[in-house]
C-alpha cells in the first residue's frame, strides 16, 4: 500500500502512539551512550548488532520475507543503512562533545529539513493547525538552538558533528519512508541495521576504540530501547504521517535529552531550555488536531 492511499484516511491513535513512543525512547539514547564504557563508535556498533536478529525475527513473524523483496527496495534499505551507520558515528562522537540536549536537537535538524521536504513534496501549504505547530516548533527550536552557540562557544564541535548526523538520518529516513511502502516495519528496520552495523564496527577497529564493553548493560539497553523499541516505533509510523508530521515529531526528542542530561549529569537547564521545549510540546498537541 502505497504511502498516498495510506494518507487518504487520519492516521490511527496507534501510529500516533507508536510515533510519540519512539521519540521518547529515541531520547534518552545519548544518556547510555555516555555511561558506556566502549568506544562511541563501538558502542554504536552494539547498539545494532545486538537487536538486529530481533529485528529480523519479529518481521518474520510478521510476515517480512528477504526473497520476497523486489531488487530496488532491497538496494534502497541498503543505502539507508549505509547513511544511518554514518549518522550514529557522527553523532555518538558528538554525544561527548557537547549537551545532551544540544546533541539530540543537532542530530534532528532532520525535523526542520523534513518539514520544509514535506511541504515540498505534497505541493500544497500546511493547513492552520499544521501552520501553528510549525510555528511554535520552529520557535522553540531556535531556543533550544541558542543555548548552545550564545551560551556555550565551547560545545561548537559537538554541535557540528551532531548537525552532521542530523543531515545524514535526513537521508536515511527520507529512503526509508520509500522502503516501507513496499515491506513492512520490522524487518524494513533490520536490513538498514544490518547494514549499518557493519559500517560502525569497521568505523570502531579502524578509529582504535576498545570494542568490547567491560559493562553491558549500557549497550544492551541501548539497542533494547533505542534501536529496537524507537527505531522500530518510528519506522512503523513513518508511512502514516506525511514528512511535515514526523518532522515535527522529531522536536520531541531533544526536550527529553535536556531533562535526561539535567537529571544525570547536572547540566544546566536556562529559562529558554524550558520555554523551547513547552513551545515543541504545544506542536506536537496541534498537530495532533490534523
Amino acid at each position: 500500500m502505497s504511502q498516498k492511499i495510506l494518507h487518504q484516511q487520519p492516521p490511527s491513535l496507534l501510529a500516533f502512539a507508536a510515533l510519540l513512543a519512539g521519540n521518547i525512547a529515541i531520547a534518552f539514547g545519548p544518556l547510555l551512550v555516555r555511561f558506556a564504557d566502549s568506544g562511541p563508535i563501538a558502542t554504536g556498533f552494539w547498539r545494532l548488532a545486538l537487536a538486529t536478529p530481533f529485528l529480523f525475527f519479529v518481521g518474520y513473524r510478521f510476515g517480512f520475507r528477504f526473497s520476497a523483496l523486489g531488487t530496488s527496495t532491497i538496494w534502497l534499505a541498503t543505502i539507508a543503512g549505509l547513511f544511518f551507520g554514518v549518522d550514529i558515528i557522527l553523532w555518538h562522537i558528538g554525544i561527548f562533545q557537547t549537551k545532551m540536549a544540544n546533541a539530540t536537537l543537532f542530530a534532528n535538524c532532520a525535523s526542520l529539513i523534513l518539514v520544509v521536504y514535506g511541504i515540498f513534496v505534497a505541493r500544497k501549504m500546511p493547513s492552520k493547525w499544521e501552520s501553528a505547530a510549525v510555528l511554535f516548533a520552529f520557535v522553540g527550536a531556535a531556543l533550544l538552538m541558542g543555548q548552545s552557540l550564545d551560551l556555550s562557544p565551547l560545545h561548537f564541535q559537538g554541535d557540528i558533528l551532531s548537525l552532521g548526523a542530523g543531515l545524514t538520518y535526513t537521508v536515511y529516513l527520507v529512503l526509508m519512508m520509500r522502503v516501507r511502502q513496499n515491506t513492512e516495519s520490522w524487518g524494513a528496520l533490520g536490513m538498514a541495521s544490518a547494514v549499518a552495523a557493519i559500517i560502525l564496527l569497521t568505523g570502531s577497529i579502524v578509529a582504535g576504540e576498545q570494542v568490547i564493553p567491560t559493562m553491558w548493560w549500557p549497550v544492551v539497553l541501548l539497542a533494547f530501547t533505542s534501536q529496537f523499541f524507537g527505531q522500530g516505533c518510528l519506522t512503523y509510523a513513518l508511512p502514516h504521517f506525511s514528512p511535515l508530521v514526523i518532522g515535527l515529531a522529531l522536536l520531541f526528542q531533544p526536550a527529553l535529552s535536556a531533562a535526561a542530561g539535567w537529571l544525570a549529569f547536572g547540566e544546566t537547564l536556562t529559562a529558554m531550555d524550558f520555554i523551547g521545549s513547552a513551545l515543541v510540546m504545544i506542536a506536537l498537541v496541534l498537530v495532533r488536531k490534523q
